[in-house]
């Protein structure tokens, strides 16, 4: 059954996310597996493990989609989540493609990810993005996620009279 929810700001994409972790069975595997561009993915992947921080799994940074410089995700007390060891991608329970990949000056493509996904049969998919990349990109006709959650952004920008730039 296929279902749209519209939420709004940081929660609106948190919790959705942790419902979806939240229902991953037991025993299916150890590993979130978060697949993105190192610089601009990261904090959102950090964000999206704090989300889901006291559920039993391990977070795995993929840069790219290189799974050799695949790198734990810790939470740091009083800091968040920061990378951590390099790690072997070899248990995932879900792969979570984040949308800074799809990007146009990023060299990846929907197929590559869609490789990526194949080596993974059964494993939930989770797609994170902003501004319609994937479907801008048609990666949605390349890919199947199991969730996908695309956050629309709006910005404010207000200088006082008092400020020097």
């Amino acid at each position: 059954m296929n279902s749209h929810h519209t939420l709004s700001g940081i929660p609106g994409i948190l919790r959705p996310f942790k419902a979806t972790i939240e229902e991953i069975k037991e025993g299916s595997g150890k590993q979130i597996v978060f697949y993105g561009v190192p610089g601009t993915c990261l904090p959102f992947v950090e964000l999206l493990c704090h989300a889901v921080r006291t559920l039993p799994f391990q977070f795995v940074f993929v840069p790219f989609l290189n799974e050799q410089s695949a790198v734990m995700l810790h939470e740091k007390k009083n800091i968040g989540f920061q990378t951590g060891d390099s790690v072997i991608v070899s248990n995932p329970a879900a792969l979570v493609i984040m949308g800074g990949l799809a990007m146009p000056q990023v060299q990846v493509t929907a197929r590559e990810v869609a490789n990526v996904i194949t080596q993974y049969p059964s494993i939930p998919v989770i797609g994170v993005c902003f501004m319609h990349m994937f479907e801008k990109e048609g990666w949605l006709d390349s890919i199947h996620v199991d969730c996908l959650i695309d956050a629309e952004v709006t910005v404010s920008v207000e200088y006082p009279r008092s400020a020097v730039l």
